[in-house]
């Protein structure tokens, strides 16, 4: 099943299923008149909500018009991005000399939630000199999840599968990082392509908590990488588990996979500008590529369009 927010003027917009063709829909309500609705009253509302689905197989549904289409959760209660790709965070370590993180916990922070992007509008950021990155990440919606829930039990409190855009300022990063109180300035609001779908949509490539899919990036039309998101050191299900070690997790939590990232970085290429430079380093120890300068455009996708794309362009704020 695939779910997405049309926008009607209000914050939260107005949640549609969406054909396998990405061509019609229908609306939630009245079972639900936002995703958030939805994911708070999931047991109820998700046979309904596959009923719905069922009609638009069957040929039924208006148009979809994509102009329309917001981020699946325009605001959430609460953003936890992971790094669960060792290799992006090995590159780093090697490139800059940095100490590796002594844990075995997957690492995890708490970001900007109460606005995020959609997959089409321009991103306004204040200046080209905060080192403007992008960063290609898979994603999941939870719905309630107890205190103290394992990983095994974890993967059922996964309700949908999103592609983000983590948006970075590489610059405001490492001042943020030294402080020991985590990122403000250096983590704008993300990205998130239209579509949230259930993991069975994905078929055999949702397994093991993971997107097995590759993560398709261009730059200004130009190949940038498509690494693959099975090789989470983490699954999802153990990103939830560590976020609910010591606190429920409300309806409605998103949790990111970090940036996807390959140890066939030469082959696959990278989601990030910031791991090209670090590649750059160790080989040639000077980085060439630029961060993002003000019109400059970004795309990610997946094969086989589940969560339809993300194609923006940076641009100056105000």
């Amino acid at each position: 099943m695939r779910l997405a927010t049309l926008d009607n003027g209000a914050p939260d917009g107005a949640l549609v299923i969406v054909s396998r063709d990405a061509t019609r829909c229908l609306p939630g309500a009245p079972v639900a008149d936002t995703l958030q609705q939805a994911i708070e009253q999931w047991t109820v509302a998700e046979p309904h909500l596959r009923a719905i689905a069922d009609r638009l197989d069957r040929g039924e549904g208006a148009l979809l018009d994509h102009a329309l289409l917001l981020a699946p959760l325009p605001r959430a209660w609460q953003w936890l991005d992971g790094s669960a790709f060792p290799q992006h965070g090995e590159l780093m370590q090697k490139a800059f000399n940095l100490p590796p993180i002594e844990t075995e916990w997957p690492l995890m922070y708490q970001g900007l939630s109460d606005r995020f992007l959609s997959g089409t509008q321009d991103v306004p950021l204040p200046s080209e000199d905060d080192g403007i990155d992008f960063e290609g990440e898979f994603g999941i919606i939870t719905g309630a999840v107890p205190m103290g829930t394992t990983p095994q039990d974890a993967l059922s409190h996964i309700k949908l599968v999103l592609l983000i855009n983590d948006w970075s300022l590489r610059a405001i990063a490492p001042i943020e990082m030294k402080t020991g109180f985590g990122w403000v300035q250096a983590k704008p609001a993300c990205s998130v392509a239209p579509f949230a779908v259930t993991p069975d949509e994905l078929g055999e490539a949702w397994a093991d908590g993971r997107v097995h899919l590759p993560l398709h990036v261009t730059l200004d039309g130009v190949w940038f990488g498509h690494p693959h998101g099975g090789e989470m050191a983490f699954g999802f299900h153990d990103l939830v588990a560590h976020a609910a070690r010591t606190r429920d997790l409300v309806a409605g939590t998103i949790i990111g996979s970090g940036t996807v990232s390959n140890a066939a970085y030469d082959e696959v290429g990278s989601c990030c500008l910031s791991e090209r430079r670090a590649i750059e380093m160790i080989r040639d120890h000077a980085s060439q590529i630029p961060f993002l300068k003000f019109g400059d455009r970004v795309r990610m996708e997946v094969p086989g369009n589940h969560f339809g794309h993300i194609d923006q362009r940076v641009v100056l704020a105000g």
